[in-house]
């Protein structure tokens, strides 16, 4: 009798475990701001803003998410401070079981740029696929495909442009994922680009991961390699440190302040270039708070 198989991540998320880890919770780059309330009708706001500490630029956005669980419906509208309306609608789970049909559009109302851009994805035990129509681009279609079974998982992406009547993208993945451990392998960039990442759950309180890539195309040889590891302080709060073979070493802290309430904040240290003397030295600091309720 065969075992049940559970449903692969998708396409994008191959390889997430690690990429959570190594880029996820560093706020280096600025000061941002995050709040959430949610209403009795289930309509969600959400305000978000960063202030970048290079330019002092504020980019924020306004969201507004209504949410009909019954219905498999979702609408989200955001307005962000460079003027851009966008909207997406969600459908799930109600023209067949494990399809999902989304719409992503936006506008620049004083340029009348606009996009959109259609969403099919189904997904089912041992199989999850996708596929995307940019209808003002090209039109270009996308899709995307992960089987797996017993743990390994297998995957295939690929754009076709209409105009052209060509293939202008494809690209290919591997990967083995247990519930302590992960490991993916991709050819990206029409197999110009290769990576290889794993992530690993040493211990309840401690993870650990490295992701790797080698560009065939880069002028610069060699490969890029980022390692990087998490430790729970208790329940509240965490440390999260990585490093680059750059010599970049990036530290962070997070700290839930309350029920609702979060603080995390990140620094950045060219190990290379300690001496006050260096202008170029890539020296980050930042912070982000969330406000949830």
């Amino acid at each position: 009798m065969s075992i049940p198989q559970p449903v692969p991540p998708h396409w994008k998320d191959l390889g997430k475990s690690s990429n959570d880890l190594l880029t996820k919770d560093f706020p280096i780059f600025g000061t941002s701001l995050e709040v959430k309330t949610k209403t009795p009708s289930n309509v969600t706001f959400k305000v978000a803003g960063v202030r970048d500490n290079k330019t002092s630029a504020i980019n924020a956005d306004l969201e507004g998410k209504y949410v009909d669980a019954k219905n498999g419906l979702t609408l989200t509208q955001v307005w962000t401070t460079a003027n851009v309306l966008k909207t997406n609608v969600e459908l799930d789970n109600q023209i067949a079981k494990g399809l999902k049909l989304d719409l992503n559009t936006s506008l620049i109302p004083e340029t009348g740029n606009k996009t959109a851009i259609v969403n099919a994805a189904y997904k089912q035990p041992g199989v999850h696929a996708r596929a995307v129509i940019d209808l003002f681009k090209g039109p270009t279609f996308t899709a995307d495909t992960v089987v797996g079974r017993d743990g390994f998982l297998l995957g295939a992406e690929a754009t076709y442009d209409v105009t052209s009547g060509k293939i202008t993208r494809y690209a290919t993945s591997l990967g083995f994922s247990a519930p302590e451990y992960a490991v993916t392998l991709h050819g990206l960039g029409n197999l110009t680009t290769y990576s290889a990442s794993y992530y690993h759950r040493v211990s309840r309180d401690v993870e650990a991961g490295a992701k790797a890539i080698y560009d065939t195309k880069s002028t610069t040889g060699g490969i890029a390699l980022e390692v990087g590891a998490k430790a729970y302080l208790d329940s509240a709060a965490f440390v999260k440190a990585k490093i680059n073979n750059q010599s970049v070493l990036c530290l962070s802290y997070t700290q839930a302040l309350r029920p609702g309430v979060k603080a995390a904040f990140g620094v950045a240290i060219d190990t290379a270039n300690l001496a006050p003397e260096k202008e170029h030295a890539a020296h980050k600091v930042g912070a982000s708070f969330t406000f949830e309720g």
